[in-house]
């Protein structure tokens, strides 16, 4: 299987780790050979309640045995995207009340960017430096990363770059800008969080200008940092949130959300402003309705910082200079991607699934699924430090 993976299907990366999967449950992911291995990556944060989680199965099942795909997204009224979209509605500060289903965080980032222009009239876009939205053309014009996007020039013209955390940078934010794009935790650049009231201090200054502030909840979403979204936890709420990865419980799938005076505005003058054939998939939104009934009816939230205090607890060593991030969105920060390399291929080796961040080498991910326990994480994090001590004796 490993050979045909390589010849026929298209990689992103000259050396993909290229592991047999044979199945995944619970917490542990297994490969062709029988071997086990603790998942602390969900999937890149996707799978929130873990693998084949019973509730998210079953919701699966239930729908495909009524209907699967019928009718292009926004025609015809279908029981679960309905229903996430008013139990999403009735989770959210208001007025972020309507929501619209697409297939991927990416495309989300793409209908929040036409939705600032159609709001505002305007087409100014501000996003930050190491930022990550998403890699399709709209989304990688707001990614703050030369290196990724330089090949694919032209991109959208007038999107301005600011750093993370600095408040110099918000007087960039003026009365030509449409929107501000920004992540609650930077995850790509090394899972930092805002300080100093920064992302309250950025809508204060959107209000004044004018623009929309697009928050995006791709990955910090859906439970992963203590509270629902990453931007409950800084006192703002914005004008666009978007979603993806956890929402979905490992199924594909992506959202943005606005007040329903903004989001109608994309189903006129000119009627179709954003569309999509799959967006809110029946089978796929019954996952995504398991999932937030599962994260909002259980203790999962508020526990992922008593997991994450545990994490903090256990991954003491002197290659670990900080463990940066909130709940479960975690990275564990050495001095060199040389050091981040060998500790994750020696933990995959040992049963261990770790993985890079996309910007910043030093940074060894750690986004479990939020129903890990804690004997799991005791687990996880001898490997990690079994595997740390065997570097730092050289």
């Amino acid at each position: 299987m490993k050979e045909d993976f390589l010849k026929y299907q298209a990689q992103t990366s000259p050396y993909p780790l290229a592991m047999e999967v044979s199945y995944a449950k619970g917490s542990y992911i297994f490969d062709t050979k029988g071997k086990k291995y603790l998942d602390f990556v969900a999937g890149v944060s996707a799978c929130s309640l873990g693998h084949q989680h019973p509730r998210v199965n079953q919701a699966i099942k239930d729908q495909l045995d009524k209907y699967s795909h019928v009718m292009v997204y926004g025609e015809y009224a279908q029981h679960p995207a309905v229903e996430f979209c008013k139990l999403l509605a009735e989770n959210m500060p208001e007025p972020l009340n309507k929501t619209y289903l697409v297939n991927s965080g990416t495309e989300a980032t793409e209908g929040a960017l036409k939705l600032a222009r159609r709001v505002t009239g305007r087409s100014h876009l501000v996003s930050c430096h190491n930022a990550y939205h998403g890699n399709t053309m709209g989304s990688m014009s707001v990614m703050g990363f030369e290196e990724r996007k330089q090949v694919f020039r032209p991109l959208l013209p007038d999107v301005d770059f600011i750093t993370f955390n600095n408040e110099e940078d918000i007087q960039k934010i003026t009365t030509k800008t449409a929107g501000v794009i920004l992540e609650s935790i930077q995850g790509g650049a090394g899972f930092i969080q805002p300080e100093n009231g920064f992302l309250r201090k950025i809508k204060e200054r959107c209000d004044e200008v004018g623009a929309l502030l697009i928050i995006d909840e791709i990955q910090p979403g859906f439970g992963r940092t203590g509270k629902l979204f990453g931007f409950e936890n800084y006192e703002v709420v914005p004008d666009i949130v978007i979603m993806g990865k956890g929402m979905g419980g490992g199924m594909p799938v992506g959202a943005f959300t606005a007040k329903a005076e903004y989001m109608d505005l994309l189903s006129n003058n000119p009627k179709l402003g954003h569309i999509t054939t799959f967006g809110g998939h029946p089978v796929i939104a019954a996952a995504c309705l398991a999932t937030l009934r599962e994260v909002t009816e259980t203790n999962l939230i508020p526990q992922t910082l008593v997991k994450e205090k545990l994490f903090r607890e256990l991954l003491v060593h002197p290659l670990i200079q900080e463990v940066r991030g909130k709940g479960l969105m975690l990275a564990a920060m050495v001095e060199t991607p040389e050091i981040t390399n060998e500790v994750i291929f020696k933990c995959q080796d040992k049963g261990l699934i770790l993985f890079w961040l996309l910007f910043e080498g030093r940074a060894i991910r750690i986004t479990p699924p939020l129903t890990i326990s804690e004997e799991e994480i005791r687990e996880g994090c001898a490997i990690m430090l079994e595997a740390l001590d065997e570097l730092a004796m050289g």
